[in-house]
């Protein structure tokens, strides 16, 4: 992974969305219009934090998050979420 140069401000994070499967567990192929918003996804920026609220997360952490979080950017050819870091659910 090449560094991003995107710095997110106070508590924001940037997170790289991990791909949906593409097969179930039995092998069924599932098709594009059929698969769910990936709810996952690596930590590849973070922001200061705040006094307030400091950052719990760290840049190489595997996090979930909500499946509406987050705004969705694009930065030299790569898909990114920027989210708040009180959106993210939970440390993997």
């Amino acid at each position: 992974m090449s560094k991003v140069q995107i710095k997110p401000l106070g508590t924001r994070v940037l997170i790289e969305a991990i791909e949906a499967e593409k097969k179930t567990a039995s092998g069924i192929i599932i098709p594009d219009s059929a698969k769910e918003k990936p709810q996952q996804g690596k930590v590849v920026a973070v922001g200061k934090g705040t006094e307030e609220e400091p950052m719990e997360v760290k840049v190489g952490d595997k996090v979930m998050y909500g499946k509406y979080s987050g705004t969705e950017i694009s930065h030299e050819g790569n898909d990114y979420l920027i989210m708040n870091q009180s959106d993210i659910l939970a440390i993997i």
